[in-house]
């Protein structure tokens, strides 16, 4: 369900929207913890910029900013390494509100999630600053409290835990839970974003449907290809919690405009957004799938809304 909208002051008031960037408090709070305060100064160039594409497009509208830009921009922000350099990330959130959202009329029209198609684009764009500018997480208290960022790692010799276990490696179940581990800022942490999921479900701002369905595809898929004897493929656990899929589950797939509205559509969506990431992930040439089996699925989602109601319709008439 898309949320009420209200105008109040420069934003387009909206209740739902508000109850995202709550939930998203400890994510981010872990983010600064683990990466430096570097992240907030990134959050406020992103804002900043996602405001005023957005504003530029309202105005011509006679319209409001709505408070989902804030939603998108710090999605967007969570989704980066904290290394990524400010126009780098000015170009993906322009890019993203630009053309996943105006250009299709503004919120509640837009086919595709505005903060993934930003992240998507730079990551195809400007490879390296998203696959090889990782930064090591703090790992003892105040952490990134006191500092401004991270030290680099050295990439030749470290990869992603995701990437680690391609090759055979992998991090401790434990380190990987509860994110003192190196990757995009927002991703880390299954702990945060656990209690960020939570609120979002007693809060009635996020349908538990759509953030379950997708990890029941991915891990019966992933364990279907390990019972068979594919080579590379890690313990259905392990693969969820590494990369931005569980990011991805909580946050994205649950985003109400983009998701289907009818439940079997929900639960088709969700479980086939997690057999492509697998897919993907083990026999593309993208360590990272999950971004794509979003926006690969956001293109059917119309069509599956369809798809349940004539087949109710029909099932209707037959009965009567």
């Amino acid at each position: 369900m898309v949320a009420q909208n209200k105008s109040s002051g420069f934003f387009q008031r909206q209740p739902i929207m508000r109850k995202v960037l709550i939930s998203l408090i400890p994510v981010g709070l872990g983010a600064i913890y683990l990466f430096g305060i570097r992240m907030l100064v990134l959050l406020a160039v992103v804002t900043a910029a996602g405001v005023a594409t957005e504003y530029i497009f309202a105005k011509k509208r006679n319209a409001k900013v709505t408070e989902a830009v804030l939603v998108t921009s710090v999605l967007f922000t969570l989704s980066l390494p904290v290394a990524t350099p400010f126009w780098v990330a000015v170009v993906g959130i322009v890019f993203g509100v630009l053309f996943a959202k105006e250009v299709f009329g503004g919120f509640g029209r837009n086919v595709f999630n505005p903060a993934i198609v930003g992240r998507t684009f730079i990551f195809i764009s400007f490879p390296e600053f998203l696959t090889a500018s990782w930064s090591e997480a703090f790992t003892r208290f105040p952490g990134g409290f006191v500092r401004y960022m991270a030290p680099p790692l050295d990439t030749l010799s470290q990869a992603t835990p995701l990437a680690m276990a391609r090759s055979g490696e992998f991090l401790p179940l434990s380190q990987v839970v509860w994110g003192n581990t190196f990757g995009s800022m927002g991703e880390t942490s299954v702990v945060l974003l656990l209690l960020g999921g939570a609120f979002l479900i007693m809060k009635k701002a996020a349908d538990w449907k759509l953030m379950v369905a997708p990890m029941l595809g991915f891990a019966a898929f992933a364990w279907l290809l390990r019972l068979s004897g594919v080579a590379g493929v890690p313990h259905p656990l392990y693969g969820m919690f590494t990369g931005a899929f569980f990011f991805l589950c909580i946050y994205f797939v649950t985003e109400p405009t983009t998701a289907p509205k009818t439940v079997p559509a929900k639960w088709v969506y969700g479980i086939l957004i997690g057999i492509i990431t697998v897919l993907i992930r083990y026999f593309g040439i993208f360590v990272e799938g999950a971004s794509f089996a979003l926006l690969i699925m956001n293109t059917f989602v119309p069509i599956m809304d369809e798809g349940v109601k004539f087949i109710k319709s029909q099932r209707k008439q037959v009965t009567t």
